[in-house]
C-alpha cells in the first residue's frame, strides 16, 4: 500500500524491485554465517547457536520496528471490508493470477525441505557449501531486480511473470541432473531466476487489486495462497517417501500447470 501511494502507477515494479532487492541482503549472509557455525562447531551446537542467533535479530528487528512505530497511525485507522466482501471484490484476472500463483508455489514448496537432503546427504555438499549455494541463488536474484523492474514499467508486467513461472518449473528438473558443487551452483542459478518476475508480479496484483481496497486485497491474496499452498509441504514429504525422483517430478508438473495457466488465461488476454 505504501509503495503504491507513494509511487507514480509506472514507477511501481521499480519500487517493489528496489524492497525485494535490500531484502535478499541479509539473505545472502544469513546462509554463510548458519554454514559457518554447523563448519565450526557441528550440527547440534551450530545449528542452536544459529537459533539463539536468529533470536536476538528478532529482538532487535521488533525494538527497531516499535521505535519506528507512528504514535498517530492507530487513530486514523478506518475498518476494512470483511474478508468475504474483499474476496469477492477481485476481478477476473486477480482471481486467475492467483490460481496460476498457487500452483507454482506447490512447485516450490514440494521440493523446499528436501533440496538440502538432496545435497548434503546424496551428493555430499557440506554445510558451508549449501550456504554458499543460497548466497548464489540471493545473488542471482538481486542482478535481475532493477533491470527487470525497469524493463517491467516499461513493456508491461506479464512477460517477465511468465518467465518467471518456466524458472519454477525449470528448477526441479535441474535437481535431478545435478552432482558436486559445480552443477549445484548453476542449478541454484536457475533458482535464484525465479525471482525474475517478482516485483512485476507482485505491482500486478496491485494492478488488478480493486482501489479503494489495494492493501486490504494483496492480504487477502497472500492469505489464500500461503494458506493453500501449506499443504504442499505434506505433499512433497509424501512424494519424497516413495523417491526423489517422484518428489522433482511432482513439483515440476505443477509448475508446469501454473505456467499453462497463467499463459492461457491472463498472457493471452489483450
Amino acid at each position: 500500500s505504501v509503495v503504491a501511494t507513494s509511487l507514480r502507477q509506472e514507477k511501481i515494479t521499480m519500487g517493489i524491485g528496489v524492497q525485494s532487492m535490500v531484502r535478499r541482503v541479509p539473505m545472502i549472509i544469513g546462509p554463510l554465517v548458519g554454514g559457518f557455525l554447523i563448519s565450526l562447531y557441528g550440527w547440534q551446537d551450530g545449528i542452536r547457536y544459529a537459533l539463539v542467533l536468529c533470536v536476538l535479530l528478532c529482538v532487535i528487528a521488533f525494538l527497531l520496528q516499535y521505535g519506528m512505530a507512528d504514535d498517530n497511525a492507530s487513530g486514523a485507522f478506518t475498518p476494512q471490508a470483511s474478508f468475504l466482501k474483499i474476496l469477492k471484490a477481485f476481478p477476473t484476472e486477480l482471481k486467475e493470477l492467483l490460481i496460476s500463483d498457487i500452483l507454482i508455489r506447490f512447485c516450490e514448496r514440494i521440493p523446499y525441505a528436501f533440496v538440502i537432503l538432496w545435497a548434503i546427504n546424496h551428493h555430499g555438499i557440506t554445510p558451508k557449501e549449501f550456504g554458499v549455494l543460497t548466497a548464489i541463488e540471493m545473488a542471482t536474484a538481486m542482478l535481475c531486480y532493477i533491470p527487470v523492474a525497469h524493463l517491467a514499467d516499461k513493456y508491461g508486467q506479464r512477460p517477465f511473470i511468465l518467465a518467471t513461472f518456466v524458472f519454477f518449473s525449470l528448477f526441479p528438473v535441474a535437481l535431478m541432473f545435478s552432482s558436486g558443487f559445480v552443477l549445484f551452483a548453476i542449478v541454484f542459478s536457475i533458482r535464484g531466476l525465479k525471482e525474475f518476475g517478482e516485483p512485476a508480479r507482485k505491482a500486478l496484483i496491485i494492478k488488478y487489486s480493486p482501489a479503494h481496497l489495494k492493501s486490504s486485497a494483496y492480504g487477502v491474496y497472500y492469505l489464500i495462497r500461503d494458506c493453500t499452498v501449506t499443504a504442499g509441504s505434506f505433499l512433497g514429504a509424501f512424494l519424497w517417501s516413495i523417491s526423489p525422483l517422484a518428489n522433482f517430478l511432482g513439483a515440476a508438473l505443477c509448475g508446469i500447470m501454473g505456467t499453462a495457466w497463467f499463459y492461457f488465461s491472463i498472457m493471452r488476454k489483450k
